[in-house]
């Protein structure tokens, strides 16, 4: 049994890895190098991520500058940034491409909440479907009598517990996101 918590716990722990990175990819008003994370730029046939080719530097709060280690680059970089959802237009010198983000305005920072509130929901969402699937497990190992119903009473309750404990860690998450788009 203490193998079925562990896997429980190491996969609800990727869900809340999973969701970390999504909510790193939400942009909150300053410059944040991981809103470039799901972008990737075709280097000689491969899809390659920004940060592979290229230093990414924040020299001031809400500005990110690209230097691609080939200036040939520049032009596929930008183009790419453009067809993003990130919603910034770079600019560029010939050397480096300049990400300028704007203020958020009140309305901008309200769709960034509810977005952040749906990513919490699915990781919540997916967190009940692995506790229901280690609940299974124990279920099919009472009906296998490999343990006594006494022992699947106390599994489940503690399923519950590691459920309980990575939903209160995905809550914590969110506002924490929350409150960081909202405090500018």
């Amino acid at each position: 049994m203490k193998e079925l918590y562990k896997e429980t716990t190491n996969k609800m722990e990727k869900t809340l890895q999973v969701l970390k990175s999504e909510l790193a990819s939400v942009r909150a008003g300053r410059a944040n190098p991981h809103v470039l994370d799901r972008i990737t730029i075709d280097y000689y046939g491969t899809p390659t991520p920004i940060n592979q080719i290229g230093n990414i530097s924040s020299p001031e709060p809400r500005l990110l500058v690209i230097s691609p280690w080939e200036s040939k680059l520049i032009t596929a970089i930008e183009k790419e940034i453009m067809k993003s959802d990130i919603g910034i237009t770079p600019s560029n010198d010939g050397k480096v491409i300049r990400l300028i983000f704007p203020e958020l305005t009140e309305e901008r920072r309200r769709d960034l909440v509810k977005l952040i509130n749906k990513y919490g929901e699915e990781s919540k969402i997916a967190v009940r479907s692995i506790r229901r699937e280690a609940n299974d497990s124990l279920k099919k190992m009472k009906k296998a009598v490999d343990i006594t119903e006494d022992d699947q009473k106390t599994g489940e309750v503690e399923v519950q517990n590691i459920t309980d404990d990575h939903i209160r860690k995905v809550d914590e998450l969110v506002k924490e996101k929350e409150k960081e788009i909202m405090e500018f």
